[in-house]
């Protein structure tokens, strides 16, 4: 038969469930007021530095090309068909090289035309300086039959006013030799006053006659200058650096269009920095400042180097987001230099004198607040810290407030700690 049997007591199970319930709570509670952990930093990956007290030079950097100081365009005069093509680039001209020479039947036949109708006035004006020297001879020939006219007239009206006072000639016979006296007096005054007008209308002719042959002589020198300009010359001593407009060579046939680039020449030796500095630093550029060009930038060799030089322009505009800042050399050029070298230019702007500064941080603007993470006196911790920026240069910048002399700060790239105010160094 069954035997019944009585349940067994759980009350020490729940015991032991409550207790574990207190002391997990707690252990929550202890936890949660524990400081979280810093994050670690490797220290050999960390760029840090020393804030100073001292002058700060403010510089601006700018990468840019060496140029030909002095450049010389030489341009097309007339249109033409390339015909030959003596020298090439790089050869050192002298002002008579001829660098290339064109031709053009339609220029040849205007200086021709031009030669003819030089040679037409010239004629014209031998035979208007004809005509009007024999029409003078003529008008002198009657002004002189005039004035014997006119004496014999005075001398008959002398003989009848004598006859008249011893009665031998009548009135009316004195009256008469006096009217023609009057009347070749007046025609030999009149014929006097034409010889006048016509010796003065042949100057005048002569004179009108001869500003023609000038002017038909200049357009008749100008059409033989463009013929003479279709044999190219350099124009002054240099090196011929192309022949064309720089991006396209000419060639053998190739028609060219006055006022075109035909080549380009330059002094050798005289080469100047252009400069490209961003728009949001060129506005402390000015003209006069020092400026030390890093020629080792496009691969000048074992001897180039630092060139020392100032500023001698600043473009008023921007293009592209840059401002062209042009360069002028204090010294001898180094043997590497050469042009369409690129180089690497540092404007000196300002110096500033008692201010604290630091390196430029990787993320860090000017006249800016930034959090930079300040090592702690133990060395082993940095915290992080609010800073306010100044003004800046190309490896420094200004503090302005947050820091004091001596204090170190990490001033490599720390984004990806943006969210912690601590961290370890290791």
């Amino acid at each position: 038969m069954d035997i019944k049997r009585e349940p067994t007591k759980k009350r020490g199970k729940y015991f032991l469930i409550g207790g574990g319930v207190v002391v997990l709570g707690v252990t929550t509670v202890m936890l949660g007021n524990l400081e979280a952990r810093a994050p670690s930093v490797d220290r050999a990956t960390l760029w840090i530095d020393s804030v100073q007290r001292g002058t700060m030079v403010r510089q601006v950097r700018a990468p840019g090309t060496l140029t030909p100081e002095h450049i010389r365009y030489v341009v097309a005069v007339t249109s033409g068909r390339v015909e030959a093509l003596p020298i090439r680039p790089g050869v050192t001209v002298e002002p008579s090289t001829i660098l290339l020479e064109l031709s053009n039947p339609d220029v040849q036949l205007e200086m021709l035309n031009a030669q003819s109708s030089v040679t037409n006035a010239e004629q014209q004006y031998v035979t208007l300086k004809t005509n009007l020297e024999s029409q003078r001879l003529a008008q002198e020939a009657t002004v002189a039959n005039m004035r014997t006219l006119y004496g014999n007239a005075k001398r008959d009206f002398t003989t009848f006013q004598a006859l008249d006072e011893k009665k031998l000639a009548s009135a009316q016979e004195v009256a008469r030799a006096k009217d023609v006296m009057e009347e070749t007096q007046n025609r030999l005054r009149i014929e006097e006053q034409r010889l006048k007008v016509t010796s003065e209308s042949i100057d005048q002719q002569l004179k009108l006659a001869r500003a023609n042959i000038d002017r038909l002589n200049a357009i008749l020198k100008f059409q033989v200058e463009r013929v003479s300009s279709m044999r190219v010359p350099a124009g002054e001593s240099g090196q011929l650096l192309s022949l064309g407009n720089g991006q396209q060579e000419l060639q053998f046939g190739q028609w060219v269009l006055a006022g075109q680039t035909l080549a380009t020449v330059a002094q050798p030796g005289k080469l100047k920095a252009v400069l490209r500095v961003p728009e949001t630093q060129a506005k402390d550029v000015a003209i006069g400042q020092k400026v030390d060009i890093d020629t080792r930038a496009g691969g000048g060799g074992a001897n180039s180097g630092i060139v020392k030089g100032h500023v001698s322009r600043v473009d008023p505009t921007s293009v592209n987001g840059t401002v062209t800042v042009e360069v002028l050399f204090d010294q001898e050029a180094l043997p590497g230099m050469r042009a369409d070298l690129s180089v690497d230019g540092v404007i000196e702007i300002e110096r500033l004198t008692n201010v604290l500064f630091v390196q430029r941080p990787a993320y860090g603007q000017a006249e800016s607040t930034v959090g930079l993470f300040k090592l702690d006196p133990d060395g082993k911790t940095a915290s992080r810290v609010n800073v306010k920026l100044g003004r800046s240069s190309v490896s420094t910048i200004e503090i302005v407030n947050g820091l004091q002399p001596k204090d170190k700060v990490i001033v490599s790239d720390m984004s990806q700690w943006d969210n912690v105010a601590k961290v370890r160094l290791q």
